[in-house]
């Protein structure tokens, strides 16, 4: 049996002069065409013509008459019209992975989603488990969105830590205990196309630039505080890199001379100051003590179960000594904020996170009056710092926007 054809043939309604494009799926051998593949091509079926071959006429936009429809059949036959492969390659794959938890999700062209699939990284059961379950989960979220891999046009992944950009590899991830992991070939080995793999608070901070907070900004710099503190930037439309190698390592800069430290053996870092990790600590031994006694009875002192969700709630129900925790972090920040505006001088700071999310006044508005009370004079008014606005997904968008950008620029070159 020959495979399927696509022929894509774009045209004027002569009536309205609406623009219209239609695909017309011609089956040779007398193929069979079921409903679930009319759901795939995402058209809306307007007529099966009587051809001995089969085939159907579909829709993307407008409305045209039956006599016109026959016209582009009649076209098609006599040659005139454009022939694809039927694996068009329309679908982008983004994926993010985080300390927790990964992301994928599945786009058109026109960024619509098509699917998306969530599980928990896992990541102490070692690297090699991890690339496994990154792979085995893109494939359960083509299979449950019907998309065969060959209509993947490109995928793009967001890790945490240093990456090299010439080979896809992570370098080393402080939190995941993963080091030199060749991400980047294995999905490209295994999906056979295109890969770019970013650092993962380069992808939610080009995320944010793109679609989000931060759009249109000429330089916007991103802090995430999580299990870490991870840094990123977008200049001139630009994820800023070094040479071969992803950098903006805001978490691992020191601001203190304290002796606390976080995966990073450098003490009085950003991280090991300002992360939710060194807060859960503290709030910890503070319910031990019995300083944060809603804390203490709604979740106790379990770190794994001190998220941002139950910080929030502590705070809201009396325990003021985790507000003093998290205005320390959020100040710590700040403290970092005041060093990037000197270096780099953004017109935004795009803070994110769930820990920004379940507490977004308190953290937003503690760095803001940090930095702004510590920053040189001239530089005062010329910044501002705001919250990620696209949730979990900054990610995975930013992740799968810049492979596509990338990728459209080097078939360009």
């Amino acid at each position: 049996m020959l495979k399927p054809l696509l022929v894509c043939i774009s045209a004027q309604n002569v009536r309205t002069r609406d623009a219209v494009t239609f695909v017309f799926c011609s089956f040779c051998g007398g193929a069979g065409f079921t409903p679930a593949m009319v759901r795939r091509v995402e058209c809306s079926w307007v007529m099966r013509s009587a051809l001995p071959t089969g085939g159907w006429i579909f829709r993307r936009d407008g409305e045209i008459s039956l006599g016109y429809q026959l016209r582009l059949l009649a076209d098609f036959f006599e040659g005139k019209t454009e022939l694809m492969a039927a694996t068009e390659k329309d679908v982008w794959i983004g994926f993010d992975l985080g300390g927790t938890k990964m992301l994928t999700i599945a786009y058109q062209n026109d960024w619509k989603v098509v699917g998306r699939r969530r599980r928990k990284t896992r990541g102490r059961e070692g690297a090699e488990s991890g690339v496994q379950r990154i792979i085995t989960t893109i494939h359960r979220l083509l299979e449950e969105c019907e998309i065969d891999s060959e209509r993947i046009a490109g995928i793009g992944i967001g890790c945490p830590g240093p990456i090299d950009l010439d080979t896809g590899c992570i370098l080393t991830t402080p939190n995941l205990g993963w080091d030199d992991v060749e991400i980047g070939k294995s999905l490209k080995k295994e999906f056979g196309c295109p890969v770019r793999v970013v650092n993962d608070v380069d992808a939610g901070v080009f995320g944010e630039y793109q679609f989000g907070a931060a759009k249109d900004s000429r330089c916007v710099v991103g802090i995430f505080p999580g299990t870490g503190v991870g840094g990123g930037c977008v200049y001139e439309g630009r994820i800023l890199q070094g040479a071969g190698v992803s950098c903006m390592e805001v978490g691992h800069t020191r601001i203190s001379s304290s002796s606390r430290s976080s995966g990073y053996k450098l003490p009085g870092t950003v991280e090991a100051e300002g992360s939710r990790l060194t807060i859960a600590a503290e709030a910890a031994k503070a319910a031990h003590r019995g300083d944060a006694p809603y804390l203490a009875k709604t979740v106790g002192t379990d770190l794994a179960e001190i998220r941002s969700g139950a910080l929030a709630n502590s705070i809201a129900n009396g325990d003021k000594v985790i507000q003093d925790l998290v205005e320390e972090a959020a100040t710590a920040i700040g403290l970092a904020v005041v060093n990037i505006v000197h270096l780099l001088a953004p017109d935004k700071i795009v803070l994110g996170g769930g820990l920004v999310e379940a507490m977004e006044d308190l953290m937003v508005g503690t760095v803001r009056e940090t930095a702004r009370k510590n920053v040189m004079s001239v530089y005062r008014d010329r910044f501002d710092v705001v919250a990620a606005n696209l949730g979990d997904d900054a990610g995975v968008l930013g992740a799968c926007a810049w492979a596509r950008q990338e990728i459209t620029r080097s078939k360009q070159a």
